[in-house]
């Protein structure tokens, strides 16, 4: 791989992605991508973290700004560089080859694919509260694959869960494989669909009567108090499930080479679609708050559910759809969009070229997906759905705080190139994300091994996620250095 020359197109370039994606459709892509089942699986272990209604909801308050910062750098970058790949076209011209590749690897080898994994996860799960899913017996589902260095995985855990979910990373998968435009009309049903659900969530809370109590806003937990350095602790922890509820708010730039004026649409679409979600996250914490006592919601494992059973009889089962929907518009988008990165290095000889190739009547990148599709698999029977989000976090956001880094590298790099938007604030809110984000990974790292030792302690299956995670993001070096040799292609421009 020679960078000293710009790429060499083949003859394959004569069949390319088409720019059919407007501000709504970018919206409601950045909308349905991060709601998913964040807000719906996360707020109970939330507050059991930190135990109190105001914590809660500065938990939220802190991961939505941030996740808005980040985005508005990021929206910078997006309109400087509008190609399809999105981040790993912007690391490349910020770091390099072998930066740029470890970030497109990384969302092949856990971030996309595994948030995929959990989103399909937690859809199943939902599923499951509607039809008896089979299971294994215990003596075959306990059996764990010991990974040395980072603990164990058990995957054939949960297994009735995990067959639902395979059936439908295989047909989101199909789907897309017909084109963008099918792809995209599936992110604008189900984008609509769960924002309206998630606001019938919050109307119902509000507007039963009886349902909820005011003094719940403010009444701390009777039995989890932390102080000091634990108080960190407890918020640090709880910022890692509002991360993942908020992931994804990044994605909008992988479809740049699909989005009709991209220097202006992209940012558009990308703040206000931020906006909508921080907003929705909010009212739904509030609701959560108003009518479940900090200590019942600590013990709750589906927040919403737990709400509607306490508004009307038989309430939680119409939560397990909404929740089906919801997850099933995010799912969609981690399939669509991760794969035009594959394709996008493919086209650049960073990963084999037949993951390059398009579609010639459809117009997708299909073995791209194809072949993310089966490494999904791959994850969803390697764990849990705790297991893969906390993993893909840690990595996420070790690309977010560099990527925010980026927009100070590439002011400096390349000072004249034309930035249609540029992030308010600079450089102060760029510099503000990327040290919160440094702060919020060593809070992991400690967070991650003082839970396998307590794990360890106590005889149970466990696994460093941050150490899973680091190695699933190297592993691809090997793949880098083999494409290396073999072309003498260039850098992305």
């Amino acid at each position: 791989m020679n960078d000293s020359h710009p790429p060499q197109e083949t003859s394959r370039a004569s069949v390319e992605l088409v720019r059919s994606l407007g501000v709504f459709a970018t919206t409601m892509f950045v909308v349905g991508n991060v709601i998913g089942s964040g807000v719906f699986a996360k707020p109970g272990i939330m507050a059991s973290q930190v135990g109190s209604p105001g914590w809660l909801l500065a938990v939220w308050v802190v991961a939505g700004t941030v996740s808005l910062i980040g985005a508005l750098a990021n929206a910078e970058v997006a309109a400087m560089i509008p190609e399809a790949g999105g981040q790993y076209i912007f690391f490349h011209r910020m770091y390099g080859p072998f930066p740029a590749f470890l970030f497109g690897w990384s969302l092949f080898a856990i971030l996309k694919t595994g948030s995929l994994a959990s989103l399909a996860f937690i859809f199943a799960e939902a599923f499951g509260q509607l039809v008896n899913l089979p299971q294994l017996p215990n003596s075959v589902a306990s059996f764990a694959i010991h990974l040395p260095f980072m603990g164990d995985v058990t995957p054939l855990a949960n297994f009735g869960v995990k067959s639902v979910a395979a059936a439908l990373i295989v047909t989101l998968t199909a789907i897309n494989c017909f084109g963008i435009k099918p792809g995209s009309l599936v992110q604008n049903i189900f984008a609509v669909a769960k924002m309206t659900a998630l606001f019938g969530i919050i109307a119902l809370a509000f507007f039963t009567p009886g349902a909820g109590h005011a003094a719940n806003l403010t009444t701390a937990s009777a039995t989890i108090d932390p102080h000091g350095w634990l108080m960190w602790a407890a918020f640090a922890a709880a910022l890692q499930g509002a991360f993942w509820a908020y992931d994804g708010w990044n994605d909008v730039t992988f479809i740049a080479g699909e989005v009709k004026n991209p220097q202006s649409v992209l940012p558009r679409g990308l703040i206000t679609g931020m906006i909508i979600v921080i907003a929705i996250y909010l009212l739904a914490s509030l609701a959560y708050v108003y009518v479940l006592p900090i200590d019942e919601l600590a013990k709750s494992k589906l927040a919403a559910a737990d709400l509607a059973e306490r508004c009307f009889r038989g309430g939680g089962k119409w939560i397990a759809v909404g929740i089906m929907i919801s997850t099933f518009g995010a799912a969609n988008s981690n399939v669509l969009a991760p794969a035009r990165v594959v394709f996008s290095m493919a086209r650049r000889n960073a990963f084999p070229q037949f993951l390059g190739r398009v579609h010639p009547r459809f117009h997708a990148p299909t073995t791209a997906l194809i072949v993310q599709g089966a490494w999904s698999l791959l994850l969803l029977f390697s764990g849990t759905f705790d297991t893969i989000t906390n993993t893909l976090i840690f990595v996420a956001w070790i690309f977010y705080g560099a990527a925010t880094a980026g927009v100070f590298v590439l002011r400096h790099k390349e000072p004249n190139t034309p930035r249609p938007y540029k992030v308010p604030g600079y450089p102060v809110l760029p510099a503000v994300f990327v040290i919160f984000a440094t702060a919020f990974l060593v809070f992991e790292i400690i967070h991650d091994v003082r839970a396998y030792q307590i794990a360890a302690a106590a005889g149970k299956p466990a696994i460093i996620n941050c150490a899973f995670g680091l190695f699933l993001v190297f592993i691809g070096t090997p793949i880098y250095f083999l494409c290396r040799r073999r072309t003498t292609a260039g850098p992305p421009r």
